[in-house]
């Protein structure tokens, strides 16, 4: 007789949609730069500032942040960060239709992304501490690999509705479009998630002092290992996916095409997120799965990037067969954060410090995804073109599978580690 298969509660299914919200506010301005040029004469330095604002924010105050969704209380954090994403993203679209001055209007948009930032991170810390506590028995892999989505499926939704929703009614309207998802998202939170279960006025998570839980994490080997490979990780990811407009630029595709490739390949690592969380469900080694989403990924950048003889040699895959390669690469590389985020829940020191070394790893890979990009620019400058972004993502590949290596030793794995 076939075993039943659990079925997903939809408190865990509210708090990834949360996610899924929150992360819509990331994917929100590259479809906006084009129309934000138009209105406010931003160039592109001030462009990047609105997009880099985000993991500055996740760079400096990940751990911070993450100490304060376990002391206020999980679902509490959640709702703050998507409520205060919501109202950020409304002024910003006021700001669009009733700030005239262009220079007022940029210094607003700036100030209030640094509280997009900041809501961000108070929406998505909590995520895998609360689905641990909503999911049911047999069920939280699974949930953890649709968690581990929310980044890429926010993106790839923000690139493909974008564009549309800015045509008919310009940036403002996108901005108060979001606005209002974020409200939704949070009123299913509000009403599918269970409150926070409180001893002696505070949140049984937060009752142990900040200090003790920013300690213990610290101090232990296993939330400073996975915050390394999802550093690692997230750094090669946003390297490629980042500049593939570009990328496909200088080789001559549309740019409604390159739009629809760069979509695509956001999108696969959505499917090795869901797959990833399958194959914990059904008992594949945390650490086997690690291992081969970072060797898939160093292999297929190779397919995509290396050529023999320099940015002009003659050999290299056919355009068609590269996309291949990247769209692998990125479905290869979905397995990852599925995992990382599961072992998060089990390697932090205590039930208290969960979110404080999901914040760790936040950090972690903030920082990797705000330097990896520079260096792959810096790299296609000096060279000529882009066929050594291979070196960089295969530094990054070895580092992850050291530290997998690293994990397999870890006590509170085992033998099922492996």
């Amino acid at each position: 007789m076939s075993a039943i298969r659990p079925r997903l509660p939809v408190a865990a299914l509210a708090v990834v949609a949360g996610g899924v919200a929150a992360a819509l506010h990331i994917g929100k301005l590259p479809p906006a730069v084009t129309a934000l040029q138009a209105s406010l004469g931003i160039g592109l330095v001030q462009a990047g500032f609105l997009l880099s604002l985000v993991q500055v924010a996740g760079m400096v105050l990940g751990l911070a942040v993450g100490l304060a969704a376990d002391a206020i209380g999980l679902r509490r954090s959640m709702l703050a960060g998507l409520l205060l994403l919501s109202f950020a993203s409304a002024a910003g679209g006021g700001v669009g239709l009733w700030v005239a001055d262009p220079g007022t209007a940029f210094a607003w948009l700036l100030a209030l992304r640094a509280l997009e930032g900041l809501g961000f991170l108070l929406a998505v810390m909590p995520g895998p501490g609360l689905i641990r506590s909503v999911a049911a028995h047999g069920s939280d892999k699974t949930v953890m690999g649709l968690w581990g989505s929310y980044m890429p499926l926010g993106v790839a939704l923000a690139l493909l509705l974008g564009p549309a929703v800015i045509a008919r009614v310009g940036w403002p309207g996108w901005w108060l479009a979001l606005a209002a998802t974020s409200a939704v998202a949070a009123a299913w939170v509000a009403l599918a998630v269970p409150a926070d279960r409180m001893r002696g006025g505070a949140p049984v998570a937060g009752a142990e002092a900040w200090s003790a839980r920013l300690g213990a994490t610290l101090r232990a080997p296993g939330p400073r290992t996975l915050a390394l490979a999802f550093a690692v990780y997230a750094a090669q990811w946003i390297a490629v996916i980042g500049f593939l407009p570009t990328i496909y630029a200088d080789a001559g595709v549309p740019v409604g095409w390159s739009a629809a490739l760069t979509a695509l390949a956001a999108a696969t690592n959505i499917v090795g997120n869901v797959t990833g969380g399958r194959l914990l469900q059904r008992g594949v080694a945390p650490v086997r799965l690690l291992r081969w989403g970072f060797i898939v990924m160093a292999l297929a950048s190779l397919a995509a990037f290396v050529r023999v003889g320099g940015p002009d040699a003659a050999w290299s895959l056919p355009p068609a067969l590269r996309h291949v390669a990247i769209c692998v690469f990125s479905l290869a590389g979905g397995v990852v954060p599925a995992t990382l985020f599961m072992l998060g829940v089990r390697l932090a020191p205590g039930g208290s410090t969960v979110s404080t070394t999901i914040g760790l790893m936040q950090q972690a890979s903030s920082l990797g995804q705000f330097l990896a990009p520079p260096a792959v620019g810096w790299l296609a400058h000096r060279l000529g073109g882009w066929q050594w972004t291979w070196a960089l993502t295969l530094g990054c590949s070895l580092v992850g599978l050291a530290m997998a290596a690293r994990l397999r030793a870890h006590p509170a794995l085992g033998r099922t580690a492996a």
